[in-house]
């Protein structure tokens, strides 16, 4: 992205925050202080008034110089500082006025009001936009009339009279669709530091307080058109940044709302007490419910019964459990109804880290610098200087009157709109993403396609990515036998159920069946289940089974298996063409991991991984230089999809993997991986092109406009040129994707 996107992929406005909460409110800290195993204390706070990566800087220097301070984070895309400190708690208001009296405003983070405001805010920059839009479009026709009325067919009554419909149109305009800007800018120098909204603040005031001046006195040449149109192409940036951010915002929430509002606690005396999860002490006993989510960590004390455990492993396949297995808060209970001794609530299970992992992880990749920053951060302030420099030259130097040096000045200002650096990265973007949505890929973050295009590893999940979501029934069974199996099964949710009855086709349910939670099924001397319920003895060729014992006492085996997408095989073949080096980390079992990873040809594999510990494995890589990509579809990915450089989910994938990561795919093959690498690298090198474009187009033009021989006319005549031109390389991505 360009200056103007640099501009406009900054945070909200002060002008445009929620309501903020009452000062007692916001001052009891001390209620969501974690301490954390080490004895260190953590706290997360909503932060308001970042703007950019200067104050993310800003802010985690000024903590991290206090006495205790162990970690200070601020994610750019969530809004939140999450402090880790030692000592004692109440050290935690010292360290918060710290912050305060930057500016910023800080309250405790609640899950449960993840994104509250975010509506009115959106509403309130589509009005700002609205507004700049009907002014930029209307002041544009005037100034094509006014340009056009330039060698001498129009007088200068007729002139002056459309400046000034220009101006009422503009000047009310740029002071309501200007307030994100100027608020923000105005709250910065009011604390003594500075953001990026501060120059365009300056330019866009300067470029209307003169042309207001030019209006006043009979001028020729006017710039409400730049203002205003300058403003219209940052709201639209700023409404799509927030909607990007709203997303992110919400993971968190999405996470945590799997926890249950209530947990049915067991008394001494065996009575039942509803309590919320936070307020259950470590050792009291719980009593889970069939179909009911477990709503603390714990560790089963009676009862046996199957769980889906996808939270933790991915795995489609319920497991089964009895007395002594832990388990942990998220899981459902398929089966019977289960007595567990609490080991830990609230924030200390299981689930919480999850989302304090991927909060952590988002934190990290929110300091990507997109490459169009790196370049803004040089230009801006040389734009300004450059500008100042104009006029100080032609006023002390030539001796020229303050108003010509002021329009000189202003000239240089418009000419070096950064028009062209400002689409070189997002007309590249809105192709590619365009070219991405064709071939069934929605892309979710403005840098993905930049951070993709240095991917050198992928690490892949296995159930649900590399292999189709459902097991499927391998072998042939006589029809009489699949026909009887699937009408008991049909009566069962059980995946193995499921499966059973895809294979078989249609059939007709049996009415006296009896279901044994984590057993099987019954209908009269006929038995579907497990071994141990059907009197078999288990094979050794680890493929998941069910078992068939018929009246005469008669055994079927049914063995299913994963399949491989349609277009795994294949897919890993143009990845290694890429240089790709490939990784498999998956929760399930060793045997059906190296199976997949044989199959494909993966040396490098890991299996029984749990969330934390993919996620290791993605910050180990990174730590060795490596750029990610993590393609997974389980809750249990979560975490690492966000440690990662970049990430892709399937479309059957979990909402909140869908949520993390940075493009979702539709279908059931895995060849979109190796196309968005490849028109990721592809809009890398156009996106740098594009770059050098808009800055040979200023070193060719600037000294014009510094000597005095621009007019306005030719300053939009070579604006529009640059812009054409970037946008026409950006075209050449249409072209020869696979």
């Amino acid at each position: 992205m360009g200056l103007g996107q640099y501009y406009q992929s900054r945070a909200l406005d002060p002008a445009l925050r929620p309501p903020r909460p009452d000062a007692d409110a916001a001052a009891d800290f001390s209620r969501f202080i974690r301490t954390l195993p080490d004895s260190n204390h953590e706290l997360t706070l909503s932060i308001d008034g970042v703007q950019c990566g200067a104050c993310v800087w800003l802010i985690e220097q000024v903590l991290s110089r206090e006495p205790g301070v162990v970690a200070a984070r601020v994610n750019l895309t969530s809004l939140r500082l999450r402090l880790v400190w030692g000592g004692a708690t109440a050290d935690a208001e010292t360290l918060i006025g710290k912050i305060t009296a930057l500016g910023y405003h800080l309250v405790p983070f609640r899950a449960g009001e993840v994104g509250q405001g975010d509506d009115k805010r959106a509403r309130q920059l589509v009005r700002a936009l609205a507004v700049a839009g009907f002014a930029a479009g209307n002041v544009m026709f005037l100034s094509i009339a006014i340009w056009a009325g330039l060698d001498g067919g129009m007088g200068p009554a007729t002139r002056g009279l459309l400046h000034w419909f220009s101006a009422m149109l503009a000047l009310p305009a740029v002071a309501y669709a200007g307030r994100p800007f100027f608020s923000s800018a105005l709250s910065a120098l009011r604390h003594r530091r500075t953001n990026m909204d501060v120059p365009i603040s300056i330019g866009v005031l300067l470029v209307s307080t003169l042309s207001l001046i030019e209006t006043i006195n009979g001028g020729n040449h006017t710039y409400f058109d730049g203002a205003v149109t300058l403003l219209l192409f940052l709201l639209i940036g700023r409404l799509l940044d927030h909607r990007a951010r709203g997303q992110a915002r919400a993971t968190a929430e999405r996470l945590l709302s799997l926890r249950v509002a209530e947990v049915a606690v067991l008394r001494p005396d065996g009575t039942l007490e509803r309590h919320a999860p936070e307020s259950v002490l470590p050792g009291m006993e719980i009593l889970v419910s069939m179909g009911e989510r477990i709503g603390v960590d714990g560790v089963i004390i009676k009862g046996e019964s199957s769980l889906d455990t996808a939270l933790v492993t991915g795995e489609s396949l319920p497991e089964a459990v009895a007395p002594g297995a832990s388990v942990f808060a998220g899981m459902v209970n398929l089966g019977a109804p289960l007595v567990l001794r609490a080991t830990a609530t609230g924030a200390n299970t299981l689930l919480a880290e999850m989302a304090r992992l991927i909060d952590i992880a988002e934190t990290r990749r929110g300091r990507f610098v997109v490459l169009a920053d790196r370049v803004a951060k040089l230009y801006a302030p040389v734009v300004h200087i450059g500008a100042l420099a104009t006029f100080l030259g032609w006023y002390f130097g030539v001796g020229a009157s303050a108003n010509a040096a002021l329009l000189i000045a202003a000239s240089v200002l418009i000419i070096t709109c950064p028009c062209a650096l400002a689409l070189a990265v997002p007309v590249a973007q809105v192709i590619a993403s365009g070219e991405l949505l064709k071939r069934g890929m929605l892309l979710k973050s403005a840098t993905a396609l930049e951070r993709l295009a240095g991917v050198d590893v992928v690490v892949f999940d296995k159930t649900g990515t590399l292999s189709n979501p459902d097991l499927a029934l391998i072998g042939d069974y006589a029809p009489d036998d699949l026909r009887l199996a699937a009408s008991l099964a049909a009566t069962s949710r059980h995946p193995l159920s499921r499966a059973l009855c895809v294979a078989a086709g249609p059939v007709m349910a049996r009415d006296d069946v009896v279901e044994y939670a984590g057993l099987g099924l019954q209908a009269g001397e006929i038995r579907l289940g497990s071994e141990a319920f059907c009197g078999a003895v288990a094979f050794g060729d680890n493929h998941a089974a069910l078992y068939l014992r018929r009246e005469n006492g008669a055994l079927v085996r049914f063995s299913f298996a994963e399949t491989l997408r349609l277009d795994a095989a294949e897919t890993m073949v143009r990845l290694r063409e890429m240089g790709i080096h490939l990784i498999i980390a998956s929760g399930d079992r060793e045997a059906p991991v190296r199976r997949v990873a044989d199959a494909l040809g993966i040396k490098d594999w890991f299996a029984g991984q749990r969330p934390s510990d993919k996620m290791a494995l993605v910050e180990r890589l990174r730590a060795e230089g490596r750029h990610v990509l993590m393609v997974g579809d389980g809750l249990n990915d979560s975490p690492c999809l966000a440690a990662a450089d970049v990430s892709m989910s399937p479309a059957s994938a979990a909402d909140i993997s869908q949520t993390v990561a940075d493009l979702v795919f539709q279908g059931k093959g895995l060849g979109h991986v190796a196309t968005a690498l490849t028109l990721a690298r592809r809009t890398g090198r156009v996106m740098r092109e594009n770059i050098a474009l808009a800055l040979i187009y200023n070193l060719l033009v600037v000294p014009v406009a510094i000597a005095g021989y621009v007019t306005p006319w030719l300053a939009a005549a070579a604006m529009s040129s640059s812009s054409l031109l970037v946008m026409g390389n950006a075209l050449r991505l249409k072209r020869g994707i696979k």
